[in-house]
């Protein structure tokens, strides 16, 4: 053994110190948060999806349970709450969880999520859900947050320099892009491959401008989404979202933003 290590170690180990009993520590991987959780009675890591309506488990994991139907309804642990009797949908993640180096167990959406208050912090990546009434303080500006088809949604703009757009954007910790527009409200004209410019494809065309709270982004990395029934503008991903300490006071119908430590 290394002695001459050891006190490195521990010293960074007792840096990272350990979640609070209300809260997880997460990561931060390929444009998403994930966090260990437990779905349905497996245990693995998640991809934390305020954007996505229903929590998900696996087709893979489901099956080593002995799950054969399409939905399923079972126990989800996270950060310390037990949330009996929740709905599970079983799916096939391959193509979004392809490109993780271990395996994705599935997704916690904001069905469990909704009768909480939600913090997650980026760095170090912390995610806490309190109960409402029991979160701690927390200074920082508030924007309305509505639902559009069962997902949060919050007020943001877009530009590509002639042409800007203001509306509601899906505000999701597990888009893997930093925002989408609806292909109702933009397109990318000599675009070779278009499905590469929707989700999980590999396409990123820039647009000239992001707002969001009160802070402008330039030349951010962008993609399409289908048009939807509940016409949403698009929806903002962690890479955005990274930039603030978020708390989604979804019972309050808020979204707080704070300076990132």
């Amino acid at each position: 053994m290394n002695t001459a290590a050891l006190p490195l170690a521990l010293a960074l180990a007792a840096l990272a110190g350990p979640a609070a009993a209300d809260e997880a520590a997460c990561w931060y991987e390929n444009g998403v948060v994930v966090v260990t959780a437990e779905v349905a009675g497996f245990v693995g890591d998640y991809i934390l999806d305020t954007g996505q309506a229903a929590t998900q488990l696996a087709e893979t994991q489901a099956l080593e349970l002995g799950y054969v139907e399409p939905a399923v309804t079972g126990e989800v642990r996270l950060a310390g709450l037990r949330l009996p009797a929740r709905p599970v949908q079983v799916a096939d993640l391959d193509v979004r969880t392809g490109l993780f180096p271990t395996p994705i167990a599935g997704v916690i959406g904001a069905d469990v999520l909704k009768d909480h208050v939600l913090d997650v912090t980026f760095a170090p990546c912390r995610v806490r859900l309190s109960s409402p009434g029991r979160a701690p303080r927390f200074a920082g500006a508030r924007l309305p947050l509505a639902w559009a088809e069962g997902r949060p949604v919050a007020l943001a703009g877009a530009a590509d320099g002639p042409t800007a757009l203001r509306g509601p954007f899906v505000v999701s910790t597990g888009l893997d892009a930093p925002v989408r527009l609806s292909e109702a409200l933009a397109a990318a004209p000599g675009a070779e491959k278009p499905a590469e410019l929707l989700p999980y494809g590999v396409l990123r065309p820039r647009l000239a401008a992001v707002s969001f709270g009160d802070v402008l982004l330039a030349d951010v990395p962008a993609g399409l989404m289908k048009p939807e029934p509940d016409a949403v503008a698009g929806a903002l991903g962690a890479p955005v979202l990274a930039r603030w300490r978020l708390r989604f006071d979804f019972p309050g119908g808020a979204l707080g933003l704070a300076p990132a430590p």
